[in-house]
């Protein structure tokens, strides 16, 4: 179906307006003017099932959000140096979904902000300037942090003082689960599933984080390569200030770490000298479905913990979180001030998110809705050869498409057909992934079963058509 004449009108003003280095989603692209709950709405009235944005976490425009942040821009709005309850009450209860000794929040606005910030925290605390960090990650857009984010910033381009590590997937890369290579895969209960159609099939139950023997030989041997990292940075005369992770890994076509990945690599890294930092930006807020926060998964503390997008359900909110002894350490050696980190109207929006988490029974509802959409993709893996891989957990899945379970040839074109057929019939998803053959699916944490079900049902149409 071709775009309006309004819509082709909007599109060349946009252009003209923006310039070249903007990008859109979709062949035809979808012209939003109106989002409620896990839907978005375009001029014409008809509604898309939203399966991409954790922007807004707790739902396109929720009311409480929406009135908390009306009341309190009509009453005051200003900068963190002034006292005002607001900041106060709302680091402390962000801090309390934390474990301890994470207690001290610093805001900003964005994620890029954020990672910026904890970077020039290591760097000031430790004294070392390297950086390790995965490859294909995002982790920003400043010049510092665009450096880190190896999935866009050129390879022969980085700084002498950053060396990337290859993201731990077990389904691809160096090191992977034996149940994958049998065509097998570890079920929820330990047990062993037959793979989809005899091939490399979906992790049934726990994708990575599946608990089997393979699974911990996999996260100690990409943990390693932290260490080999490390010794690469020493060679080009730098030490380590930070090993940085997102939890999701979602720009490399959504991970979850294996067993002993997470534990094994923090010890690497703080061995070495640097910190440990959580870029909570994708998989915190309950994104998961077991804790609040991505790394809790993997039962360990990092130094810092960076957020982002999800805190603010739409409203530009940030903040980095790290121990009383680092930030005094920081402290002794630079100030910190941000303008619109923080203010009044940013601290009561993200209250009213955490309340909402609280008295919605948020992260029940996503562990409950991940394994509806966990049992569905399986399934559909085990009728549609083009599945070869299912992961992910939560409202957070990654689902990988091949042309060939053996060799595990990508499909980009394929997954990119899906994408295009999905959006013309109503329900919205990226793609992701080294290879752009990931189905990237990331709803509003609001979603539940009967959004499930209808984003299955088209998923399954939209296969068959492929």
């Amino acid at each position: 179906m071709p775009a309006t004449a309004a819509d082709q009108s909007l599109l060349q003003r946009r252009e003209r307006s923006l310039g070249p280095a903007y990008s859109l989603f979709y062949e035809r692209p979808v012209h939003l003017v109106r989002g409620e709950g896990a839907w978005l709405f375009d001029p014409a009235g008809r509604r898309y099932l939203d399966c991409y944005n954790n922007v807004a976490s707790v739902g396109h425009c929720h009311p409480r959000v929406v009135d908390a942040l009306g009341r309190q821009a009509a009453t005051l709005n200003t900068h963190t140096r002034y006292l005002h309850e607001g900041i106060v009450s709302y680091a402390e209860r962000l801090a309390a979904t934390l474990p301890e000794p994470l207690s001290v929040c610093m805001f900003v606005c964005t994620g890029t902000e954020a990672n910026d910030l904890a970077l020039r925290i290591a760097r000031a605390v430790t004294g070392n300037h390297g950086i390790v960090v995965t490859e294909d990650a995002y982790h920003g857009n400043s010049t510092a942090v665009f450096e880190m984010s190896t999935e866009e910033y050129p390879a022969r381009e980085r700084p002498a003082y950053l060396q990337a590590v290859a993201a731990p997937c077990t389904y691809r890369g160096p090191f992977r689960d034996p149940f994958r290579d049998l065509g097998r895969a570890v079920g929820a209960d330990g047990g062993e599933a037959a793979g989809a159609g005899g091939g490399e099939a979906a992790g049934a139950g726990g994708g990575e984080a599946a608990g089997a023997g393979g699974g911990e030989a996999a996260g100690l041997g990409y943990a390693a390569l932290v260490g080999e990292a490390v010794a690469a940075l020493a060679a080009r005369g730098h030490r380590p200030a930070l090993f940085i992770t997102d939890n999701a890994f979602s720009s490399n076509g959504v991970l979850t770490a294996p067993p002993l990945y997470l534990r094994e690599a923090y010890r690497i890294i703080r061995a070495a000298g640097g910190l440990a930092v959580a870029d909570e930006v994708q998989s915190g807020l309950c994104r998961l479905g077991d804790h609040y926060w991505g790394f809790q998964d993997s039962d360990v503390v990092p130094d810092i913990v960076t957020m982002g997008k999800p805190l603010g359900d739409g409203h530009p909110l940030a903040a980095v979180v790290t121990t009383p002894e680092i930030a005094a350490a920081f402290a002794r050696r630079y100030g910190y001030f941000n303008t619109f980190g923080g203010n009044p109207v940013s601290a009561a929006v993200g209250l009213a998110v955490l309340r909402v988490l609280e008295e919605e029974q948020i992260l029940q509802g996503v562990h409950d809705t991940g394994a509806v959409l966990r049992q569905g993709l399986e399934a559909l893996a085990e009728r549609h050869d083009l599945l070869g891989d299912v992961r992910g957990k939560g409202l957070f899945f990654g689902v990988e498409l091949v042309r060939d379970r053996a060799s595990r040839e990508p499909a980009p074109a394929e997954a990119a057909r899906v994408r295009e057929h999905l959006r013309e019939n109503g329900v919205l998803l990226g793609t992701s992934g080294p290879f752009h053959n990931v189905l990237k699916i990331r709803p509003p944490l609001v979603f539940r079963r009967q959004h499930a079900e209808l984003l299955l049902q088209r998923l399954e149409e939209a296969l068959a058509a492929v």
